[in-house]
């Protein structure tokens, strides 16, 4: 089916904070005969783009895949459609196809400080749809399209944004509107409009789908009405069942992440004062009857719901259910052990990512719902071990690269309407075009996204070598975000360090990137940059004497470890100094989310998982730990001490946690070479402070899955692997099978481990 491009609108109108514009309904009819009833139809299909977000109905029932369908894009880049089988809806005689738009990122008005209320694109909501019906009689195929003789009129969504809210009023419904034999001779018709610039995609991406319901666990009398707490923090919206209103009875719901001073507190999740973020407001019919609501074109962050203007009577626990909505990945990765601390990091590490993962991942899904590039690639690894995100990557990996500027940059958030390039990018943000394809890469064996980010990559190594300053350095952008304690562009690691850094491992990455597609002139050319970016790394950034990388702190450190600055004999004193470090610390963390990222692998390979697990799991401040003791259920965007600044309290991108308790604690190596996907190495971290741990990864050849617990004999150890899987299972320095041996071929089965582990000193 060709993607129709009659697209149609309401009217030129745009809703503003200060002047709504109601969201608008379409309807289209078309006839089907008793010859022609569904039994004699062959097949019936339709295609549709909703600029911004759109509700599809067949004869009054809501087939729309998901929540804020199609697709979350800048429309000059790509335009996304959807394809629908209408055929189990159609009926006998008069057919109608139904259409409610909201404003999504074609009319973002609501987005503050990144400047999409300026995108050149911006207009009023509007679609394009067709359809053909072919009949099995071999009659001539039935085909309906938008133009300018769909009939549209005003919905009782009087306001909506997907950051602001919606505000819905009862009162104003048009029962039947989109059910055959609803007489529209008063609407008007619809207006054609102008015809999109970006290319036309099918959406591959998994849709945004409801995946449970939360009750709430407390109900709490505040002086501006009842806050409703439901025990943790996550995405999506409150369904409200209201009893016996009064006619045009005002309910506002206020979602919020956290209390202060024993009230909801917004203020972290706004830029501004205005009194617009997260909130939903509801106008009842109040006919007597019971009243059901839930947001049409919004989401929210959030753990609390203060609800105002409702009675004491209609405060009940039934008043509220929490509809958690994410993208439809599954799980592919897990990870328990016998401490609840890091238990619940693990399950705070996947509601983090879920909620933030909207189509794509964003960086906070309560304030900014971007899709920052670092967020992103901070966590694209532990996430592909978890989740089943790689289609969903490949899909804004094609976004990323129709958002490089003519230079060959990238902006910091994706889409974007032009912000990003003069603030909030640089190689430290840019490395997700290496990133996301890499890892989805190797855990996928999926090609074709090193197909679509070469050209870009290609692109983007000219311009970055071009950055370079008279030393070979580059530093650019922003650096080791939010370091612990400090504000968010306060680094403790030089930025030409981590940039310089950085931009190695993207020449790196991409070279290999380069030889897996064939294109060896492009590979020798990024291997070429990444030597000359060592070589000044080390030049210029490196004390030899001391084995201490620029900054003298964990972050640099840790990075010139991990990244390879350090060669050879060098490593083992360096890794000292790194320890050194650490201890002079207090052996908390005192890093950024570049550090983060690193660090804990680090000492895993030099045989310290013990030290890298009482830095995570510690419950005194700073530790991920101590987000746990104090209520955390999500990843917090800060480690601030208790009073300290409140920012958002549901981000992702210190998550790779996860990813190094399923490979570090756990030992699952999955594809450790980067070219075999049959290949899989156990090597399990003992570490003194747990008794058992158990982890598992779903790859493309099956489910595997290490778990250990200890015994009065020692330790037992039950590896699961799919069948043709290969590898080794390595231990850690002092430890034995049964046999004396230190390493086995890895296969299927139960292993018992009887030496000790002796920790380094």
């Amino acid at each position: 089916m060709d993607y129709p491009t009659n697209f149609i609108r309401a009217g030129e109108e745009i809703c503003t904070l200060t002047d709504f514009v109601p969201a608008p309904y379409f309807r289209k009819t078309f006839i089907l005969r008793k010859l022609k009833a569904p039994k004699y139809v062959e097949s019936a299909g339709m295609m549709i783009c909703g600029l911004g977000f759109y509700e599809l109905y067949i004869n009054g029932v809501n087939i729309t895949k998901g929540l804020i369908a199609p697709y979350i894009s800048n429309p000059d880049d790509i335009i996304y459609y959807d394809e629908y089988d209408i055929l189990p809806y159609l009926k006998r005689g008069e057919n109608v196809i139904g259409v409610c738009l909201g404003n999504g990122l074609q009319n973002a008005f609501g987005a503050y400080c990144w400047d999409f209320q300026n995108a050149k694109w911006r207009s009023a909501p509007q679609f394009a749809m067709s359809g053909r019906i072919t009949f099995k009689s071999g009659e001539e195929a039935l085909e309906f399209e938008s133009d300018e003789t769909v009939k549209t009129a005003r919905s009782p969504i009087l306001f909506d944004d997907r950051h602001c809210g919606e505000y819905y009023d009862a009162r104003k419904e048009i029962p039947g509107w989109n059910m055959p034999g609803f007489s529209d001779k008063k609407w008007k018709y619809a207006q054609k409009a102008p015809m999109p610039r970006g290319e036309a995609r099918l959406c591959r991406a998994e849709p945004v789908v409801k995946v449970r319901e939360i009750k709430p666990v407390s109900i709490t009398e505040e002086e501006e009405g009842f806050r409703y707490d439901f025990g943790e923090n996550t995405a999506g919206l409150c369904i409200l069942r209201i009893h016996s209103p009064k006619p045009g009875q005002k309910i506002e719901l206020v979602h919020g992440e956290t209390l202060k001073d024993g009230k909801l507190y917004t203020r972290n999740i706004k830029f501004d004062e205005n009194d617009y973020v997260q909130k939903d407001i509801y106008y009842c019919k109040g006919t007597g009857e019971n009243e059901v609501y839930q947001p049409h074109f919004t989401y929210h962050g959030f753990r609390y719901v203060l609800v105002r203007g409702i009675t004491k009577k209609q405060a009940t626990r039934s008043l509220l259910t929490y509809a958690v909505y994410n993208s439809d990945l599954k799980e592919r990765g897990g990870f328990t052990c016998s401490d609840d601390i890091a238990n619940k990091l693990q399950e705070a590490v996947r509601r983090s990512d879920l909620s933030n993962f909207y189509y794509y991942p964003v960086d906070c899904c309560q304030r900014e719902k971007n899709g920052w590039t670092a967020d992103a690639s901070l966590s694209s690894e532990h996430v592909l071990l978890n989740l089943s995100a790689g289609n969903s990557y490949k899909e804004w990996m094609r976004n990323i690269a129709k958002a490089q500027n003519d230079e060959g940059a990238i902006p910091g958030i994706v889409p974007t309407g032009g912000w990003g390039f003069a603030w909030g990018n640089g190689p430290a943000w840019d490395n997700v075009i290496v990133n996301i394809p890499y890892y989805t890469y190797k855990y996928t064996h999926d090609r074709e996204i090193l197909e679509i980010a070469a050209p870009t990559v290609w692109r983007y190594l000219n311009y970055i070598e071009r950055r370079a300053d008279e030393r070979g350095l580059v530093e650019i952008g922003l650096g080791d975000w939010c370091p612990v304690g400090k504000i968010e562009h306060e680094y403790i690691s030089p930025l030409v360090f981590t940039d310089s850094v950085l931009t190695m491992d993207i020449a790196e990455k991409a070279a290999y990137m380069f030889a897996r597609l064939g294109m060896q002139l492009q590979s020798e050319f990024a291997l070429s940059l990444a030597r000359k970016m060592k070589n000044a790394v080390r030049r210029y950034l490196i004390d030899f004497d001391t084995m201490t990388a620029i900054g003298d702190c964990q972050t640099s450190q840790a990075m010139a470890l991990y990244y390879n600055i350090f060669e050879g004999g060098e490593r083992a004193k360096a890794f000292d100094r790194l320890v050194e470090i650490i201890e002079e610390d207090g052996e908390h963390i005192n890093l950024g989310v570049l550090g983060a990222r690193v660090i804990f692998h680090v000492l895993t390979a030099f045989g310290r998982s013990d030290l890298a697990y009482t830095m995570i799991a510690r419950t005194d401040y700073p530790s991920y730990g101590n987000w746990i003791v104090r209520g955390a259920t999500t990843l917090w965007e800060t480690h601030q001490p208790e009073g300290g600044r409140v920012l958002s309290l549901n981000h992702h991108f210190w998550g790779d946690i996860s990813g190094w308790f399923i490979q570090a604690l756990a030992g699952i190596r999955y594809n450790p070479h980067d070219n075999d996907w049959s290949e899989v190495d156990i090597r399990p971290s003992f570490v003194p402070q747990l008794d058992s741990a158990s982890g598992f990864h779903i790859c493309p050849q099956g489910k595997i899955s290490s778990s250990w617990k200890r015994t009065g004999e020692g330790i037992e150890l039950t590896v699961e692997l799919p069948d043709g899987m290969r590898g080794m299972i390595c231990l850690e320095h002092g430890m034995k099978f049964e046999d004396g041996l230190s390493w086995k071929k890895a296969a299927s089965g139960t292993y018992k481990i009887t030496a000790e582990q002796t920790t380094a000193e």
